[in-house]
């Protein structure tokens, strides 16, 4: 026997504000919470079940709102929001803090030889392609050859890079060393993320009405393209990505640095990796949801800032009923 739903309640409706940075925040705080990399496979399938039924209308007697906003909160850890199927492990964003923490940690730590920065940098890479692959927009598909020249473009940029400045700050000041992790990724991504988002570029990206309702596809060539462009740019070269980010491979190779010239921490010597992980995770733990929340999920674009020919199209169709569309940003 099943209970009907409360009242006026939407599970798919924020919990927050998304026109605020806070908001948008606290939403992302949520969602990438690495807590629910440890659910078990059972708990995420009931929580599935809960969110699609209460969006049915129906749900188990007794539920309340918080129990609810939980299986929400496990179903947008785990599963696909276009597909709905269950992610693999690796590539839910929710792995991202311990994920990536483990990565940055690594490449931070061992980059004096080439043979361990040819390693960390390759794999470091494939964690990308998983995450990029496990987290593919179904309305601009990709195919698996785009993702894998995408993953050969950037892991060789990132290799080159990383092995080139590897060897030129030989002779330089140890702090100059500890940064080339840092221009390896910026370098990597500049390469990978337009080409993951190549099939947007060429085809232009879906924008719906203030009801969601589909108006047409926006070639990335005018306005659109200019919000766009500009966002892979900052991703790219400044944030280094969705899991690597300016004040992990700039800031933390400072603070070690630092702490390196502390004579107890030249004692332990053999904990200045997990140290150094540990930090990571820190910065990760804040700066993944506030990279994710820096731009609305839901972007608003002025119908006169489209190319002609959509413009004239949603107009002929709707009139001046239409003044702005939408379109998603993606992650």
């Amino acid at each position: 026997e099943m209970a009907t739903v409360p009242l006026g309640f939407n599970i798919d409706a924020p919990r927050w504000d998304q026109s605020t940075f806070l908001g948008r925040l606290k939403h992302f705080l949520n969602i990438t919470d690495p807590r629910t990399v440890l659910v078990p496979e059972e708990e995420l399938d009931r929580a599935k079940a809960l969110v699609e039924g209460c969006r049915a209308g129906l749900v188990p007697p007794g539920s309340s709102q918080e129990q609810l906003l939980y299986a929400k909160k496990l179903y947008d850890s785990a599963f696909h929001p276009d597909s709905g199927e269950k992610m693999n492990l690796i590539g839910r964003m929710s792995f991202q803090v311990p994920g990536g923490m483990a990565l940055t940690g690594c490449m931070l730590q061992f980059y004096r030889t080439v043979p361990a920065v040819v390693f960390w940098q390759w794999v470091n890479q494939s964690f990308n392609a998983i995450v990029n692959y496990t987290n593919r927009n179904a309305a601009s598909p990709i195919s698996l050859r785009q993702i894998g020249v995408a993953y050969i473009t950037a892991t060789g940029t990132a290799l080159a890079t990383a092995v080139g400045l590897n060897l030129y700050t030989k002779r330089a000041p140890p702090l100059l060393a500890r940064w080339v992790p840092f221009a390896a990724v910026a370098a990597a991504n500049c390469v990978n993320i337009p080409m993951m988002r190549q099939q947007e570029i060429i085809n232009g990206v879906t924008v719906t009405d203030g009801d969601n309702n589909e108006l047409g596809c926006s070639r990335v060539s005018l306005g659109m393209g200019v919000q766009v462009g500009a966002r892979c740019a900052l991703w790219a070269g400044l944030w280094g990505g969705s899991d690597l980010f300016f004040l992990h491979l700039v800031i933390l190779p400072i603070i070690m640095e630092r702490l390196e010239k502390f004579p107890f921490v030249q004692r332990i010597r053999v904990l200045h990796g997990p140290l150094q992980v540990l930090l990571c995770g820190g910065f990760l733990l804040f700066m993944v949801p506030a990279a994710c929340a820096l731009f609305p999920q839901r972007c608003s674009l002025a119908l006169a800032d489209l190319e002609p020919e959509l413009r004239d199209s949603i107009v002929a169709k709707h009139g001046d009923k239409v003044p702005y569309v939408y379109f998603n940003k993606g992650l």
